[in-house]
């Protein structure tokens, strides 16, 4: 009959939880610019706040609507 052996491996490694490991030094943002935008990046920004600024705009209305506040005719 055959039979599995499991012979452990040389390497051992540490787990170590990230909350328990010591903290590493985070980037400074110092001394950068502006990033530079292309066009079509500029175009799809300000899209995607127009669409932004329409659904905040839809949700007051449909809030106010059922809080009553406004009067359908």
């Amino acid at each position: 009959m055959a039979s599995i052996q499991n012979t452990p491996n040389a390497t051992d490694f540490l787990v170590l939880h990230p909350l328990d490991d010591v903290a590493e030094a985070k980037r400074s943002s110092d001394g950068l610019g502006p990033i530079a935008m292309t066009p079509s990046v500029r175009i799809s920004l300000y899209a995607l706040r127009a669409y932004l600024l329409l659904m905040m705009g839809m949700l007051a209305y449909h809030v106010l609507a059922l809080a009553g506040v406004l009067r359908h005719s």
